[in-house]
């Protein structure tokens, strides 16, 4: 048998393998990634990769926003949950009735608690021999009444966004006899650390990993800057560096300190930060760089971005009752968007939004950059200036649950993220802009830390909506028309082109590049199919030789009119879509001379959301035609015998036609990172 044969016999092998059980693809052979920790080789190793499936945003008890919400489990509680164990949670009465568990475990995950007040809730939670405990604030949040908690979360996201300088303006709970707030956070940091090094499996069975995490949060005025730390292995910063140690509204300070104290500073040290929720960042998240060095910071430290989460989809943007989009034209781009562009839209109670600053925002009021993808097209137009694209982002997606409840995305058993706060009906009340989150994928040889946080520093990574297709993009100029068709897809991709996350030189004439992208739907789990695919969109942005960026996007695959839908009354699926989905594609306008980024986007056949789920099981259908009637009845009675206030079910009955975002009927998705070409000189 000859070499090529061989190969075939091989990837005809794996093929098997992948369709029977996709996430368990593997490949023999090839060398190992580099070890910067001690630990097993793992026994399942895939030099081609395997794709795992994670969350990198996570919130405990160890979060004031999720303490004062009466979220009680820690650390070590999300990672059991992550794991496959089920958790109490509080219901919209605050009794500890709900049980909230996922139908797969996770590969990995991270807990991120906000590091800024660390030392604050260690003494208002932990110690009653302490003064600090019994300050008013602490008490507050410890308190029975949902009331007087929601006057605590009122005073620590005040204090959070009210441009922080120095520890000079931390909470004076930090000042009380007695109190050491930097070392009680350090306590929680060494807690944080002992978790996650107690759930890592360092075993060769290698059968889920955590990283060493946390959440630097910045809002100034309210604008969301907010970015999760990420450690490589054990070593890891003495403390948590916050805002306390950088100003607010100077993030670029975080990655000096990084560099001074974890990459350059010690040994193994490796860290990146990954910004979230773009989407409401007032126009803040990205800006043009101040310095050469920012831009090369910002490149090293934040090779990806969380373009999905629960507080929206920072994708796109498309106004449906406009008619236009933010710098688009692309119609899906109405997907899980927030009215607003910051964080006080989260300021709503009993229905109502009480802070003004949250209100909606027109198009002309959004900041272009609240949307990746123009960022990722302005990044162009920057590299042809300076010679560094700052926004070189790949995508992942997370939850930033606070429930202590990662990879909890589906959309079927979605207990809400906020503890008391959007437990029971306050879900549909208070939250109904929000959403379950994402997951984030990688494309790894092995399921350990070195083999993840290498393939996300390379941007080979994907966005989930919360569920699990399986999908691969590869582009080149050896990529083969015929591509689809054989057993060695991945093989193939890596031989004849890049990756997710790669980069495009010119090639050896004028020729385009072709992209291969393929995709498994998810499966599912015993007793929850997954959905079927609708379509596959590969996503242009170019730079012309004016400047001007530009965007277009193409259906390569599937069929965008195959009749799929859900039934009003159960929201059971109809219709059929497709298993699988595979496209090689060539860019009818590729100009050589242009920048330019492509990237995948892989459409399910709808589902109903899941305050659509809600709204059916609570006995209000928003697709009938007295919903408000049945809204208002049920509302009354909430009200009467379970003490309810204001508008419970209103938002159940939304009109798709008179929302500019909203859908009780979603389609959900993945993005891959971008392939980028890169023009010579």
């Amino acid at each position: 048998m000859n070499s090529n044969s061989a190969r075939r016999v091989i990837s005809l092998l794996v093929l098997i393998g992948c369709l029977t059980a996709p996430y368990e693809c593997a490949w023999a052979g090839g060398d190992k990634p580099p070890r910067t920790e001690t630990r097993d080789d793992c026994a399942h190793y895939s030099p081609l990769k395997q794709p795992l499936f994670g969350d990198l945003h996570v919130h405990t008890s160890y979060s004031h926003d999720a303490w004062v919400s009466l979220q009680r489990n820690d650390p070590w509680d999300a990672y059991r949950y992550a794991r496959g164990e089920s958790l109490a949670q509080p219901d919209a009465d605050g009794d500890f009735t709900v049980r909230a568990q996922i139908s797969r475990p996770l590969d990995f995950a991270a807990v991120t608690d906000h590091a800024e007040y660390f030392g604050e809730l260690n003494l208002c939670t932990r110690d009653s021999s302490q003064l600090a405990y019994w300050m008013p604030q602490c008490m507050l949040g410890r308190a029975d009444s949902f009331f007087l908690r929601l006057l605590a979360a009122r005073y620590w996201s005040g204090l959070g966004a009210a441009g922080r300088e120095s520890d000079d303006d931390r909470s004076f709970i930090c000042s009380v006899p007695g109190a050491n707030c930097e070392a009680a956070a350090l306590t929680t940091w060494k807690d944080i650390q002992r978790a996650a090094e107690d759930h890592y499996d360092r075993s060769d069975a290698c059968s889920f990993t955590t990283f060493i995490a946390y959440e630097y949060t910045d809002a100034p005025e309210f604008r969301n800057m907010h970015r999760n730390v990420i450690f490589r292995n054990d070593q890891v910063t003495e403390q948590a560096l916050s805002v306390y140690a950088t100003g607010s509204n100077q993030f670029p300070k975080l990655w000096q300190l990084l560099r001074d104290q974890c990459i350059d500073g010690q040994d193994r040290c490796d860290v990146m930060v990954i910004p979230h929720n773009p989407n409401l960042s007032g126009g803040l998240m990205f800006l043009d760089p101040a310095t050469p060095q920012q831009a090369q910071d910002r490149v090293f430290f934040e090779p990806v971005v969380e373009i999905t989460q629960h507080k929206g989809s920072s994708e796109c943007r498309f106004d449906r009752l406009a008619g236009q989009g933010l710098a688009t034209t692309d119609e899906l781009c109405t997907f899980e968007q927030y009215e607003s562009d910051n964080l006080q839209a989260m300021g709503v109670l009993y229905g109502e939004l009480r802070a003004e600053g949250g209100r909606p925002r027109s198009l002309s009021e959004f900041g272009r950059r609240n949307m990746v993808r123009n960022a990722l097209k302005d990044g162009l137009a920057l590299q042809q200036q300076s010679g560094v694209n700052p926004f070189k982002m790949g995508f992942i997606g997370s939850t930033d649950t606070h429930n202590a409840t990662p990879g909890g995305t589906e959309e079927d058993s979605f207990i809400g993220h906020l503890g008391q706060r959007d437990g029971g009906y306050r879900n549909v009340q208070d939250h109904f802009a929000d959403n379950p989150g994402g997951l984030a994928v990688v494309w790894a040889e092995e399921n350990s830390r070195d083999s993840i946080f290498a393939a996300i520093r390379r941007k080979e990574t994907y966005a989930t909506s919360g569920t699990r297709p399986v999908v691969r993009f590869f582009g080149g100029y050896d990529i083969a028309t015929d591509l689809c068709e054989v057993t060695d897809l991945a093989a193939a991709g890596y031989e004849g082109g890049v990756p997710m996350g790669g980069s495009l030189a010119p090639g050896a004439s004028a020729a385009a590049p072709r992209f291969v992208v393929n995709a498994l739907k998810d499966p599912g789990a015993p007793g929850r199919e997954g959905n079927d695919l609708q379509r596959i969109q590969i996503v242009k942005g170019w730079l012309d030789a004016d400047g001007a960026t530009h965007e277009q996007v193409f259906d390569v695959a599937g069929d965008r009119a195959n009749g799929a839908w859900v039934d009003s009354t159960t929201c059971q699926s109809t219709g059929s879509g497709a298993k699988a989905l595979c496209a090689v594609w060539e860019d009818p306008g590729f100009d050589p001379r242009q920048r330019s980024f492509y990237y995948a986007r892989v459409l399910e056949n709808p589902s109903c959301r899941w305050s659509t789920r809600h709204c059916l099981a609570a006995g209000v259908n928003p697709f009938a035609g007295d919903c408000r009637q049945q809204a208002a009845t049920l509302t009354a009675n909430m009200q009467d015998k379970a003490g309810a206030r204001g508008d419970v079910y209103g938002n159940c009955c939304k009109q798709q036609a008179a929302e500019p975002f909203y859908s009780p009927v979603i389609q959900e998705r993945a993005w891959t990172s971008p392939i980028w070409y890169e023009p010579a000189g």
